[in-house]
């Protein structure tokens, strides 16, 4: 080893840090503690690189260190130097970590800042709480009643129940009841299962869907009946044939179920389909064709009446959902310019969700067909910009912002209900810096007082144009006067975008003469606070940059307005499309959360594949040798992720069987297994002759529909929801036998009774967070209900509510506890495994963007291509991290036998990850404007930094490799992880001395010299302490996930035996 690598470990600057004894709290038990428990001081010197503040070298000597090329060397070192015969290893792929004793954690300390990213869910009382169940209840029925009456969630539910209420009304009708025999009900579960609550788009769509399924359904049904009876042999074993079909169809569509989402529609009335025509009235004998006729007949009958009435009440063609999502993404800018800022997490927050909630509105928009003024071309580019927007505003270190260094209050402010540097804070630290001399604290009153004033303009134009884009919007949606924004805003956008421009020249030309002034010193080392005020300047810059294309684009749009509305067809691609579905369909199939946490992390995964490196191949050093075979690759600090050509060309057949199997291992084919296997097991009393009779009377087929019905493909429910399905499935049937014998089957007392209570279980099903408990009660209901008056007393009305809901209940009872059993779904696991994987995810984003901008050899520049790639994979994580957090909220409803769930070092964990994200994507911001030509252009430095370069690259590689391992493996982690602050500390430090070599030497121009002065070396410092903030948020991560898994300790003391 080269002698500028010897003695790594004595390379950081002491740091100043006194540890107090900690108390071991309750949710982090499994924090180990074997340190010395005495306080120790250690001393540090103030130095403009943060990283400083995350050193602890545990050394006793407060004399600060010189960097490590300005240290003599040791008699080792000379040792090494004189017997090395000038050979250097350049270690290709290893480096040298740097082991410092581990800090002791306060775990109060450590508790306090986890309760501060808790996601809104756990402010809310404990759900599972026995003592605010009713408050609870209460409040939510208050609740109900005001977005029932005041949004435009009564309009949804008034066209779902005005739907049921027609096909109901008509069932209750003699000769309609006569006409449609007896599951004449069919009608009206139709109506049901497809209701009017939905676009014109999605309701045209779930018509032809669910038709096609019952088709399908009564087919395959049809087929089976035939083949159970074509001989005399079948007959015989008609039940066994039945079994079989039915079987092999519910595994089938099970699985399609749980992959294709966009064929939830089809599936589930295909299941229903099936089972009827499998169990209902079926004998070896012969078989009865007419009952396809009375199943398929006021199916059809049902859609229609419920297209007819989305078409005819109030009808919404996409238009609004579009608004909705426009306006509240530009409320939540609004808050994320820092003008309205209450609670800089929340709003950070709010932007990560709504920049996931745009993805989302275009692909619903374009997914079915809509009538808009709206072309989904303008739209998509119309998501781009607002999320650009989002990324430009979350590129603001908006947590403390600038401290406000002017000590007099003479300075010119606007006139604003506040001071104009309430805007103009940033801090790196929590405890900021002070500056500790007058010419500093002169330096920073001299920069803010001069970009204060166009900065604060600058912020208020954003804030104008946004306001005029939304009230622009707004208009040509047509529902500004039940969204807003106020008629008091302006619609001139031409007015707002040729004042926003006025108010960026001005900055930029604020920000030159400042920086051209004289005034400033010649390296902004000297002055720190000055530095961060420019780092702060120049996203503010970019944000409104970003928000100028984006009022372009809207007064584009407005000055092509079409005069009259347009047919835009769905636009979607169509395999994209097959795993995606509509807002209306997500909502009602239930289990939103877990599947859109599967999917997200599927689609993150896929991508994460893409940019894997092959395996490690070191560079050639001749040059003679490495042209002699150009078709070789070698692993660089480059980013270049071939794919396996030779497996994919000449394999292709073998890869895709091999993908078949792989997939045959997954979840769709467990649910189906699963889905079948209930459905069977329930379905055998139909085929046995003892048992036929009451079977078909009783109509007890209805528990393999609802087991169907409530088999989740993710999510099978908890205890809460296992009592309140069963809870609704009584109540149905206790109120249906209620409205006949209230009034002796006189239909017009059975509709009253229906009007009090299927309302709150259609806004159940359709509206609220339980959508399958409020179908079982809309079944339930109306099955036994409709039932009874088919009957007309005999059996009685008693004995069919009993017999019914009974059968009901033991359909929802087997589906949540085969759920419970086989394979099911914990998201406290499911939990842990994400974080693990998301902390994994980020490593390769983190190797891929320092190779990829950052250390990048000449001519391999990043593109544009490039940096689109990276948004969407960075689009993608952030959608992630919503996700988790979405995951982490259903932690709250699962029962723990052994210990209450903690979720506060989970909750921690993920804040920390999160920002470790957004560091590293801040840092390749910064890097697209910092170019260290000095070392790209001079291959002596290069070839010096490589090794430090790589140590401190591959200590973070490494930390997070064992950490994710860890946490997903749920082992301990390694009491002794590399120091990734002081191999960051090493780097920083040979740099500047190779910069301060390369000034000393007199071979830079005067023009790079004027450029350094100016923004490289703001831009090296917004680089720098990104990186640097990654190696912070590194440290949280090991805390936080020992505090979760615990710390390997050693098992038995140690003693030293002469």
């Amino acid at each position: 080893m080269a002698p500028n690598q010897a003695g790594t470990d004595t390379t950081v600057s002491a740091e100043e840090n006194i540890q107090h004894g900690t108390d071991r709290g309750a949710g982090f038990s499994r924090l180990l503690h074997r340190h010395n428990s005495s306080k120790r001081d250690h001393a540090r010197d103030a130095s403009l690189d943060s990283l400083d503040r995350v050193f602890n070298t545990r050394t006793q000597s407060n004399t600060p260190r010189p960097p490590v090329s300005q240290r003599p060397m040791t008699s080792e070192d000379t040792h090494y130097a004189n017997n090395s015969y000038g050979i250097t290893e350049l270690r290709d792929g290893f480096f040298d970590a740097i082991f410092l004793p581990p800090e002791e954690v306060d775990l109060e300390d450590l508790t306090k800042r986890a309760e501060l990213t808790l996601p809104y869910a756990f402010r809310k009382k404990n759900p599972l709480s026995v003592r605010n169940f009713f408050p609870k209840q209460w409040h939510e029925i208050k609740g109900v009643v005001r977005r029932a009456t005041t949004t435009r969630a009564g309009i949804r539910l008034l066209k779902s129940f005005l739907a049921f209420f027609i096909a109901y009304v008509l069932c209750l009708a003699p000769p309609v009841r006569d006409r449609l025999g007896r599951y004449n009900y069919v009608m009206v579960i139709s109506t049901i299962l497809n209701h009017s609550g939905r676009t014109l788009g999605a309701q045209v769509d779930g018509t032809i869907l669910t038709i096609l399924g019952t088709a399908t359904g009564l087919g395959w049904g049809a087929f089976g009946l035939w083949v159970s009876t074509a001989t005399a042999s079948a007959r015989i074993g008609y039940g066994g044939v039945l079994a079989v079909f039915l079987f092999i169809y519910i595994f089938i569509i099970a699985c399609l179920r749980s992959y294709y989402i966009r064929t939830y529609q089809a599936v589930i009335c295909a299941g229903i389909a099936i089972s009827y025509t499998c169990l209902a009235d079926v004998s070896g004998t012969e078989v009865s064709w007419s009952k396809l006729l009375d199943y398929g007949i006021p199916w059809v009958l049902g859609q229609a009446i419920a297209l007819l009435v989305c078409c005819a009440v109030v009808p919404d063609a996409g238009a609004r959902p579009l608004a909705v999502a426009l306006h509240q993404a530009f409320a939540v800018m609004l808050d994320g310019l820092g003008l309205t800022r209450t609670e800089s997490v929340g709003t950070r927050r709010k932007l990560t969700q709504t920049f996931v909630t745009m993805s989302q509105a275009y692909r619903d928009l374009v997914i079915d067909f809509s009538i808009t003024l709206f072309d989904p071309k303008d739209v998509l580019d119309l998501r781009n910009l607002i999320q650009g927007v989002i990324r430009a505003l979350l590129s603001l270190n908006s947590e403390t912002r600038i401290l406000d260094l002017i000590e007099d209050e003479s300075c010119s402010q606007p006139s604003r209900d506040r001071s104009v540097l309430d805007e103009f804070v940033l801090s790196m630290d929590e405890k900021p810096r002070v500056p500790e001399n007058e010419e500093e604290r002169r330096l920073a009153r001299f920069v803010a007082s001069n970009l204060s004033e166009p900065t604060e303009k600058l912020l208020l134009s954003m804030e104008s144009g946004l306001r005029s884009c939304d009230a622009v919007l707004m208009d040509m949606c047509g529902h500004r006067q039940y969204l807003g924004p106020p008629k008091d805003i302006s619609s001139d956008l031409a007015g707002s975008l040729v004042k926003l421009r006025r108010r960026i020249i001005k900055f930029s030309d604020c920000q030159d003469s400042v920086l051209a002034s004289g005034k400033l010193p010649s390296t902004y080392a000297e002055a720190p606070e000055v530095v961060k005020l420019f780092a702060y300047c120049r996203p503010v810059h970019q944000a409104a940059t970003a928000v100028e294309w984006l009022l372009v684009k809207v007064n584009h749009m407005q000055q092509n307005k079409p005069k009259h509305l347009k047919f835009h067809p769905p636009s979607y691609p169509f395999w994209k499309a097959m795993h995606r579905t509509n807002t209306q369909v997500r909502h009602d199939r239930g289990g939103v959360t877990a599947g859109s946490y599967f999917k997200s992390f599927s689609d993150i995964a896929v991508i994460i594949q893409k940019i894997k490196s092959r395996d490690f191949q070191p560079l050639p050093r001749d040059e003679d040798q490495a042209g002699k075979d150009q078709h070789t690759s070698y692993a660089t600090m480059t980013a270049d992720e071939p794919e396996d050509e030779w497996s994919v060309k000449k394999n292709h057949a073998r890869h895709k069987i091999w993908g078949f199997l792989h997939r045959l291992q997954g979840f769709e084919t467990r649910f189906g297994l699963k889905t079948a296997a209930i459905t069977s097991l329930l379905s055998i009393p139909a085929w046995l002759p003892q048992s036929n009779v009451w079977w078909d009377e009783y109509e007890v087929w209805w528990a393999v529909v609802m087991a169907w019905l409530i088999m989740g493909p993710r999510t099978g429910g908890n205890i809460q929801d296992l009592f309140t399905r069963v809870l609704c499935a009584i109540l149905g049937s206790l109120w249906a036998g209620l409205s006949y014998a209230a009034g002796g089957g006189n239909p017009y007392v059975i509709a009253v009774f229906a009007v009090i209570f299927m309302l709150p279980m259609i806004y159940r099903y359709t509206l609220s967070t339980h959508p399958r408990s409020g179908l079982v009660g809309c079944i339930s209901f109306t099955v036994v209900s409709l039932a009874e008056v088919t009957a007309q007393g005999s059996p009685s009305p008693a004995t069919v509510a009993a017999t019914h809901g009974v059968a009901m209940i033991i359909g929802v009872v087997a589906s949540v506890i085969v759920n419970w059993i086989l394979w099911p779904f914990v998201a406290r696991h499911d939990l842990r495994k994400a974080v693990a994987f998301m902390m994994f995810y980020c490593s390769i984003v983190y190797r891929s963007i320092v190779s990829r901008y950052v250390y990048y050899e000449e001519g391999n520049e990043p593109t544009e291509e490039d940096i689109r790639s990276s948004e969407i994979l960075e689009g993608r994580l952030r959608e992630g991290f919503v996700r988790l957090r979405q995951l982490l909220g259903l932690t709250r409803h699962e029962i723990r036998l052994r210990a209450p769930f903690d979720p506060l070092p989970y909750s921690a964990l993920i804040d920390a990850c999160e920002r470790f994200f957004e560091y590293i994507v801040t840092a390749r911001q910064a890097s697209l404007f910092y170019h260290p030509h000095f070392i790209r252009d001079n291959t002596e430095f290069a070839a010096d930094l490589l090794g430090h370069r790589r140590d401190a690259i591959a200590t973070i590689l490494t930390n997070l490799y064992v950490l994710s391992g860890a946490l997903r493996a749920d082992r301990k982690v390694p009491k002794y992880l590399p120091s990734a602050a002081a191999t960051r500390k090493q780097l920083l430090d040979r740099m500047g001395a190779l910069e301060a070599e390369l000034a000393a030497s007199g071979k830079l121009s005067a023009d790079e010299k004027s450029e350094g002065r100016k923004w490289a070396q703001i831009y090296s410092y917004s680089y720098n302490e990104s990186l640097t903030g990654c190696v912070e948020q590194l440290e949280e991560l090991e805390k936080y996930t020992k505090a979760i898994v615990g710390e390997q300790g050693f098992d038995f003391p140690y003693t030293d035996e002469e």
